[in-house]
């Protein structure tokens, strides 16, 4: 499975805007298209940054739509106010506990290695950090994408609310800087969102 990111820093006024088109315009566009299979929207209301990621049964499903969902990218950062930026990846991993529920928030790592670790970070990744993250209180899922040629990776982990996201922070570095020693990776950014919107059908990985 393959995801496209449209990451927009925009203005935070404009946030639920933004939603409501993603809702309203983008999702009945892009339910009908060959191998769709999700579609999600992270977004910090302090800074304005938007994460919205369309998810895709193969590579080709996702390069094929490519062309065809640019104006709407375009719409949603004018909606927003801000530029995009795109990124394509191939998700991993997928591991759900619970559905999220309404207030549910995200962290994000970003992680970069050397490219021809990637296979050692993915499997590391499901057998050493994600039992850890799932004993955190409040730990409802967690995900992982990659890119492949650049050897960076997005890690994911969605927690029931704010609350027991603020909580896990401290676990959460300690697990992170373990993981990220034991793979030879560095972490690049981690940062923390509302998970606004969540349409996802993708499967259960690991």
């Amino acid at each position: 499975m393959y995801a496209r990111t449209t990451t927009v820093r925009g203005d935070p006024a404009a946030i639920d805007d933004g939603v409501a088109f993603l809702r309203d315009r983008v999702m009945p566009a892009v339910e009908g298209l060959p191998g769709y299979v999700g579609l999600s929207m992270l977004a910090d209301r302090d800074s304005g940054r938007c994460i919205a990621t369309t998810s895709w049964k193969d590579e080709a499903a996702m390069t094929g739509t490519g062309e065809q969902l640019r104006p709407l990218r375009a719409r949603f950062a004018e909606v927003l106010g801000g530029p995009v930026e795109l990124h394509t990846w191939e998700i991993v991993l997928v591991h759900r506990v619970h559905e999220a529920p309404d207030g549910a928030c995200t962290r994000v790592t970003w992680t970069r290695t050397d490219p021809s670790r990637v296979d050692q970070v993915v499997e590391a990744h499901r057998t050493g950090l994600l039992p850890r993250l799932e004993e955190l209180d409040g730990f409802c899922s967690a995900s992982l994408l990659v890119d492949r040629r650049e050897g960076r990776a997005a890690g994911s982990v969605t927690y029931a609310d704010r609350l027991t996201l603020e909580r896990s922070r401290t676990d959460a570095t300690a697990v992170r800087e373990e993981f990220a020693a034991a793979v030879d990776g560095e972490v690049l950014e981690v940062a923390e969102f509302e998970l606004v919107l969540a349409h996802l059908r993708v499967p259960e990985t690991g």
